[in-house]
């Protein structure tokens, strides 16, 4: 009789193994999945050019995006709209109101790109795709002028301790002094939410708020509206600016990458920083001097066609005279990156529309141009009576129609007067501010501007009648 033995393995030693096979063919096929998942690039580019549409989402800043007379304009605007003419496609345009906003936008389907003014941070570098550096700047301390006089305007980190700073949540402000704080310096730090860097400006200049962090370009802009903003040192080095893309974005990278060095290298780039950061004509407000002198060597030349265009369109030459001045310092030759050219400074759709052949022509272009102002005054609603039509005219030359219609809206709704300059002109401003024009058809304006422009053409119409005497229907002088 033969016997056999049955050997029998341990039940832990089954268990074990079973366990040690399950896991390994589990991650052995999610190791499988997340190869599927990384293998392939995204080819955003074939789809955004198939699509016909560049994606964006825009910051609605004078920084970056805005309506201006002319349409859609801004830097970085007009840098994306650069871009997508180099792929033949429109844009479609989201519009956000500040960065943190902006950054809500990043890694979500179907949008290919976000402009913000978005510095390229080392904690950002981990959350988001960047593209390639179209911009550096400095972030720089901004304060209120009066802490001089105070004894507390700050000459250097040390010397925060004495100032309270307010900045916007999820900004690169925040991230530098939230580190400044981890290193052992000692401030009083508030952040918003609700505020926009330009708003926070502002807030500064009135005295509200004792000093801000702001990106070079971002206080260079707004130190023409803010004039008691003062710079009170570098926080921070040399940083790039960059727009997010999404992850895996390697063909949209490589070409923006390629067009980039070919913007730059063609010398539009440097246009384009020209046009928005240099204020060739529309700043230089108050330089009595110079128009004294212009006077004398340049209106001779082209006082006729200013009368002219006066005596045809019931307008005083003097307020003509001085349109054209604050337009282009009565150069017929003036040009603006954006293509505006002439005495008056005209649009190559608005010549045509007016019949304007010649840009260059000095009559025409006044003749154009005064025509223009008297189309606009026609168009100012009848509520608005005498002098009042004029100035909301030139508002809209300076602005845009629509923009004076959303500030008569918003006049209304606050109580104001919306007939009367002397109440537009206060509510004009509040078209920079996020919690009113984010409720208004035209969105963010740069209000203060159309102040000052009208301010400035009135300043310049007084010197001209106080140097010449004029007869009874102001078109001629003795």
């Amino acid at each position: 009789m033969s016997i056999v033995h049955k050997t029998y393995l341990p039940l832990s030693l089954i268990l074990t193994v079973l366990l040690s096979f399950t896991a390994g063919w589990f991650f052995s096929q999610q190791y499988k999945k997340k190869e599927i998942v990384k293998k392939p690039p995204r080819d955003i580019l074939s789809k955004i050019q198939k699509r016909g549409k560049l994606n964006v989402v825009l910051l609605n800043s004078p920084s970056c995006y805005y309506i201006g007379v002319n349409g859609p304009t801004g830097f970085e605007y007009d840098l994306v709209k650069s871009y997508a003419k180099r792929l033949g496609v429109g844009l479609d345009i989201k519009t956000v109101h500040t960065v943190e906003e902006a950054l809500s936008y990043a890694n979500k389907p179907d949008i290919d790109l976000i402009s913000a003014t978005l510095t390229k941070t080392k904690k950002r570098k981990k959350l988001y795709n960047f593209g390639p550096t179209y911009y550096e700047v400095q972030e720089q301390v901004i304060c209120n002028k009066k802490l001089n006089k105070e004894g507390r305007f700050p000459k250097d980190i040390e010397e925060l301790e004495n100032v309270k700073i307010v900045v916007g949540s999820k900004t690169s402000y925040e991230e530098t002094l939230l580190q400044l704080l981890e290193d052992g310096y000692d401030f009083n730090l508030t952040t918003v939410s609700d505020l926009s860097t330009e708003e926070i400006l502002e807030d500064v200049s009135k005295g509200k708020i004792d000093c801000t962090v702001a990106d070079s370009n971002i206080y260079a802009i707004n130190l023409r509206y803010f004039s008691n903003l003062s710079m009170a040192f570098n926080i921070s080095g040399a940083e790039e600016l960059g727009w997010i893309i999404p992850f895996g974005a390697n063909k949209l990278e490589a070409d923006m990458y390629e067009w980039i060095n070919s913007f730059n290298q063609s010398g539009k780039m440097i246009e384009l920083k020209d046009h928005y950061y240099s204020y060739i004509f529309l700043f230089d407000y108050y330089d009595k001097k110079m128009f004294y002198k212009r006077i004398k060597t340049r209106l001779p030349k082209y006082k006729k066609y200013f009368i002219k265009a006066s005596k045809k369109y019931d307008i005083p030459w003097t307020l003509v005279a001085a349109l054209s001045y604050q337009e282009s310092h009565w150069n017929p030759r003036a040009k603006s990156f954006t293509g505006v050219r002439g005495l008056m400074m005209l649009t190559k759709k608005t010549a045509k529309i007016l019949g304007v052949k010649n840009r260059l022509d000095p009559k025409e272009s006044v003749m154009g141009g005064v025509r223009h102002l008297k189309e606009l005054i026609r168009l100012i609603p009848s509520s608005v009576e005498g002098e009042n039509r004029l100035k909301y005219a030139l508002a809209s030359y300076n602005i845009g129609f629509g923009h004076i219609l959303d500030a008569m809206k918003l006049a209304k709704k606050m109580g104001k007067n919306p007939n009367s300059w002397a109440d537009l002109k206060r509510i004009l401003p509040y078209l920079s501010q996020k919690k009113y024009y984010k409720k208004l058809k035209y969105g963010y304006a740069r209000g203060y501007e159309p102040v000052k422009y009208v301010e400035a053409i009135y300043n310049y119409k007084d010197i001209l009648e106080k140097n010449f005497i004029l007869d009874n229907d102001n078109n001629k002088t003795r």
